[in-house]
């Protein structure tokens, strides 16, 4: 998957979607946000991230820092700023190289590390401006499992950090993506020592959850039930439950 052709793609939808979009409507799957505040996190998280990358930053940058932060007032000009942003991160991390090591959040990652992982809060900030809106929301299942893929990675790299492990020990959770994919849909889940571990295969679970890519995502992040989402639960239903209530959003 080419992230930078995606990051820059899933950007550009979500400006398109909120261009029209009343500032001040309330975004339920982000509590206490409005469309305004959901587009300025958006926006300024490409920035934050490209600045950490350009700048080789070696510790927590405070986002209210980060240089041109704030868009423009005029709603073509802030749109613009947030196409930009996208592109100022692609743009450091072709200056910096793509395999240099810079500082993130779960430690030293390679740069591209930051497209990645952008893209992916690009692609669920424009469900959670969709379902806000009430608009349909769709999402390539290639990428949608990748999505997942990011986000098993990034719990498991977290090591609990004092929270309670998703998952008892002794359970197994299994999500099937059941989309004609080429690249794997389908994830093994397991507790271990430091929280969870996790490895792309099919096998028998405690619980296991099925549905198409985006469905799963969605039910996952918690921007959409599992009933709502079209998503089937088999086996532990208290599985699903105990790993949404311990997972942040």
């Amino acid at each position: 998957m080419d992230y930078v052709v995606a990051l820059l793609g899933q950007n550009e939808i979500f400006g398109e979607l909120i261009r029209d979009a009343d500032p001040s409507t309330p975004v339920p799957t982000c509590p206490g946000w409005t469309i305004q505040q959901l587009f300025r996190h958006v926006g300024r998280g490409h920035r934050w991230a490209a600045q950490i990358v350009r700048d080789r930053v070696e510790d927590y940058l405070d986002p209210r820092t980060v240089r041109d932060g704030k868009p423009p007032s005029d709603p073509d000009g802030a749109i613009e700023w947030l196409h930009g942003g996208a592109r100022t991160l692609v743009d450091a991390v072709a200056d910096v190289g793509a395999d240099t090591l810079v500082w993130t959040f779960l430690g030293p990652r390679p740069a591209a590390w930051w497209v990645r992982r952008r893209l992916h809060e690009a692609t669920v900030h424009r469900a959670d401006a969709a379902l806000a809106l009430g608009m349909r929301y769709e999402l390539a299942a290639p990428l949608a499992a990748d999505g997942i893929t990011e986000w098993l990675d990034r719990l498991a790299a977290e090591r609990r950090n004092g929270h309670s492990a998703p998952l008892d020990s002794g359970v197994t959770l299994h999500l099937h993506a059941t989309d004609d994919l080429d690249s794997p849909g389908e994830w093994m889940i397991q507790a271990d020592q430091d929280g969870i571990s996790w490895g792309h295969g099919h096998g028998k679970a405690t619980t296991a959850v099925r549905g198409r890519a985006v469905d799963l995502l969605l039910a996952l992040l918690r921007r959409r039930s599992a009933a709502d989402a079209g998503v089937q639960i088999l086996g532990a239903q208290e599985v699903w439950t105990t790993w949404l209530n311990r997972t942040p959003l």
